[in-house]
């Protein structure tokens, strides 16, 4: 079954099978790039686990948590799989085992199928719609550390979606901006006044010059107007 048919020039072949026994070919090729037509719009983006991304410009993209719909499936599949005898050293599996094996390799699959296209099809929307787009630098290895949010913060899957946009900006000559992520939910995006907010409160409402908006919308503003004014002194 052929995806799509090849452009460019094959520089190379991944054959490769995956844990629920699927087989796939891929191929890289080299190929010039196909800029889109110039645009002065620009955005910055606050990803979060409320919602998957606010705009500054004020739209959200809804967080899909593709994993938490799946849990229950995937712990009646893994649980089935926990009262199969395991096998000794050596020794190979029982059929039932590995039909069970299987059952909880394609809802594992299905997740990160599901995670991707909707990666990638949000990454085109904004890679077509904004000529310049500001997101923070995360670190997401360090962020899992809170156990609280580990697994909500996995399901998200940032920095899929960020990869994904940087290389389709690049090939659409758009410019990704990564910046530091440091007080951007803190400062006010009119008047810079830095004020502390808990994870829980979600408005953002300061206390110099009145302005009341939503928390992420605010963080997506000062994200821009860093990754402006980096572009800007480059």
């Amino acid at each position: 079954v052929l995806h799509r048919p090849l452009e460019g020039t094959v520089k190379t072949c991944c054959v490769r099978r995956t844990s629920a026994g699927k087989w796939y070919v891929c191929f890289s090729c080299e190929v010039a790039s196909d800029p889109l037509p110039a645009t002065d719009a620009a955005v910055g983006i606050d990803v979060g686990l409320e919602t998957f991304a606010t705009f500054s410009t004020g739209e959200t993209i809804p967080n899909p948590r593709f994993f938490r719909r799946d849990e229950k499936d995937l712990a009646r599949a893994q649980r089935r799989l926990s009262k199969e005898p395991t096998p000794a050293k050596g020794e190979r599996a029982t059929p039932e085992r590995r039909k069970r094996k299987k059952a909880v390799a394609r809802i594992h699959e299905r997740i990160t199928n599901r995670r991707t296209d909707f990666a990638h099809q949000q990454a085109r929307k904004t890679v077509n719609a904004y000529g310049v787009i500001a997101v923070e630098d995360l670190s997401i290895n360090q962020m899992v550390h809170n156990h609280c949010l580990a697994k909500s913060i996995h399901d998200a899957a940032w920095r899929q979606y960020i990869a994904a946009m940087t290389y389709k900006a690049e090939y659409a000559g758009r410019r990704v901006v990564a910046v530091n992520p440091a007080y951007t939910s803190q400062d006010c995006s009119r008047c810079g006044h830095r004020q502390r907010k808990a994870l829980s409160e979600r408005v953002h409402a300061c206390s110099c010059c009145d302005l009341v908006m939503d928390r992420d919308q605010n963080a997506a503003l000062n994200i821009l107007a860093v990754g402006l004014h980096s572009l800007a002194h480059a």
